[in-house]
């Protein structure tokens, strides 16, 4: 309660330099018969509060051209439909796409399971924060580990990519 009294009389000292919503709320902690209300709202001109809770008019212009997203629409419906008809094996396209379906559905079905039970998600947390610090230890904290690092990134970009040295 004193950090309510002590925030509110600073808001009414602060006067106009602050915002006038924030002035107002803080204001609206000490109950009106309370002498230091009276004392602080004694030493600011009634007029500073009418200026302080005037708004001067936001002028926004948004300007949305309908013309440009409508044609970024068709423009990506058409390069769909282009490589959808380019495609030689529709089938395995709608059987993998099912099965991503499928498995983003099953493994929200998993963790909500996980996340379900009582002190899990806490120790996976952990779990995650361990390993985490291991990994800044082991490859990011020395200069050494983070050419070791780097070195093997490369080599697995080179190995998923398919090129040889």
């Amino acid at each position: 309660m004193a950090m309510a009294y002590a925030g509110a009389s600073m808001g009414a000292f602060l006067g106009p330099s602050l915002s006038s919503s924030s002035t107002r709320s803080r204001s609206l902690l000490l109950p009106p018969h309370h002498s230091l209300f009276h004392t602080c709202f004694s030493t600011i001109p009634a007029s500073q509060f009418s200026e302080s809770r005037k708004f001067s008019p936001l002028r926004i212009r948004a300007s949305s051209s309908e013309e440009t997203s409508s044609v970024q629409v068709e423009e990506i419906f058409s390069d769909l439909k282009e490589k959808w008809d380019a495609l030689e094996n529709k089938s395995t396209v709608i059987v993998y796409g099912g099965g991503a379906i499928v498995a983003v559905w099953l493994s929200s079905i998993l963790i909500g399971a996980i996340n379900s039970v009582p002190l899990l998600p806490k120790i996976l947390e952990l779990v995650g924060l361990g390993y985490t610090a291991w990994f800044v230890y082991r490859y990011l904290l020395f200069k050494s580990s983070r050419k070791e690092l780097a070195t093997d990134i490369e080599a697995l970009k080179k190995k998923v990519a398919g090129t040889s040295e």
